[in-house]
């Protein structure tokens, strides 16, 4: 009993089922018009029945079931296209009809993807589609279910295939490559350009040589000189190693969405291909992540595995729709960081009121470490300011963008005002610029 009702759950009527018996009934009540139909309209039922009931033998016994199978790969990059594909496969003896139905995750929010074809026996199709990602976290696919149907497609059957699997979204890795191309060429010059100055003067330690006409007699070594007899100077070479700390504010204003991401997604994205950069270039990079307080504090390194941490702590982070405490986070870098670093802080500013409140601790960070600020062109008041306004109303909306524009302006001049780094970019522009500046840095060896 319980076999039974379990296949007869599984049994649906498509719309040719319902459209073939209103045409039996429309024959019936065309014979209370037209006695003589009457004879032909039960010969009619009848065939019909037989016809349904020879479909549902079909379905349900004579025809082995349909094979499905789904291709996806265990880790996707945020905010990038990824294809996946789902083959199914006929193992019986006749045609049939198939419909698929995959069951996406529900971030993506879709409940009308479905796939028709007709299988040949022992024949087997392969669809793909395209899923792109906008949030971080698990993403679950659930199994699939197809619906066969004989050429009659009098009676459908559903079939349940397993294909649940877990797949992890992680911030954007699919650009990696080609920074970090980026990074080992970033020493070579092009034709039209100019090698940058470098300030200072390296004391990262080689090798100890001896002296030739030239060498900076204030490398002396005058201990080696005494052992050797011999004039002895100290090689240094330069440096190339320095710490590099990637700050990300998670405060309510890195929820703003841009490009269906929001801006703290955006500053993961840039904060893990700058890490990638950063390790190349030989650099100890750290992470901190902070709101009401700190949430990630990840010392600085050049480990191997030091990609990986930083690639899993950034999967984790959410905003938390709260003010930031740059007053907490300057009292634990000063307190954990001693050592002079390159800050690389993601936040936002919208207004010259809320810098600020931060601004003293801003320049309190400044004071002890390269401070580089990161926050955002809000490229929508860009476009509406930019537009002419056709009458009264758009020449306010017009007013007010272009104030709120000029704004952020005035936000990077108060920055530079007390020495303090900044980078003002559109959410798109946010990785390339970052990298840019982060090179240009390097070259110059800032400190």
């Amino acid at each position: 009993m319980n076999r039974s009702n379990h296949w007869f759950r599984r049994i649906y009527l498509p719309a040719r089922f319902y459209q073939t018996g209103a045409i039996v009934a429309l024959g019936w009540i065309a014979s209370f018009f037209v006695p003589v139909l009457l004879t032909l309209t039960d010969i009619l039922v009848w065939i019909w029945l037989v016809l349904v009931l020879v479909d549902l033998i079909f379905v349900v016994w004579w025809n082995n079931p349909p094979e499905a199978e789904r291709t996806v790969v265990e880790r996707i990059s945020n905010g990038e296209p990824t294809r996946v594909k789902v083959r199914v496969y006929n193992p019986g003896w006749f045609r049939i009809h198939v419909e698929l139905i995959d069951e996406l995750p529900d971030q993506f929010q879709r409940r009308d993807f479905s796939w028709k074809a007709l299988l040949k026996p022992d024949q087997a199709l392969t669809m793909s589609y395209t899923v792109r990602p906008v949030q971080r976290g698990v993403y679950h696919w659930h199994d699939l279910l197809l619906y066969s149907a004989s050429q009659l497609g009098l009676v459908q059957r559903r079939h349940i295939v397993p294909a649940a699997q877990e797949v992890h979204v992680y911030p954007s890795f699919v650009h990696l490559r080609k920074y970090s191309l980026q990074a080992k060429t970033a020493a070579l010059l092009e034709p039209g350009t100019r090698q940058l100055r470098k300030i200072g003067h390296s004391m990262e330690f080689e090798q100890i040589k001896e002296y030739v006409r030239g060498d900076d007699v204030r490398t002396i070594n005058w201990k080696a000189t005494a052992r050797r007899a011999s004039l002895m100077v100290n090689q240094f070479t330069d440096e190339r190693s320095q710490q590099v700390y990637l700050i990300i504010d998670q405060g309510r204003l890195m929820k703003m969405p841009f490009h269906e991401l929001s801006l703290l997604d955006h500053a993961i994205n840039a904060a893990l291909v700058l890490a990638h950069v950063s390790l190349q270039r030989q650099d100890r990079v750290g992470l901190i992540t902070f709101s009401k307080g700190i949430d990630t504090m990840l010392p600085a390194d050049r480990k191997a595995v030091q990609m990986e941490h930083i690639s899993q702590a950034l999967f984790k982070q959410e905003t938390n729709f709260q003010e930031p405490d740059f007053e907490r986070l300057h009292a634990q870098i000063r307190a954990r960081i001693r050592q002079r670093s390159l800050l690389v802080l993601f936040t936002n500013f919208e207004s010259m009121t809320g810098l600020k409140r931060q601004l003293p601790y801003l320049r309190a960070l400044a004071r002890h470490h390269l401070l580089l600020v990161v926050f955002f062109e809000n490229t929508e008041l860009t476009a509406r300011a930019a537009e002419s306004a056709q009458n009264l109303e758009e020449v306010y909306i017009k007013t007010i963008a272009e104030k709120l524009v000029h704004e952020k302006r005035l936000i990077v001049r108060e920055l530079m005002t007390h020495g303090i780094l900044s980078l003002l970019t559109p959410p798109a522009q946010l990785t390339p610029t970052v990298i840019n500046k982060y090179l240009e840095l390097k070259a110059r060896q800032a400190s």
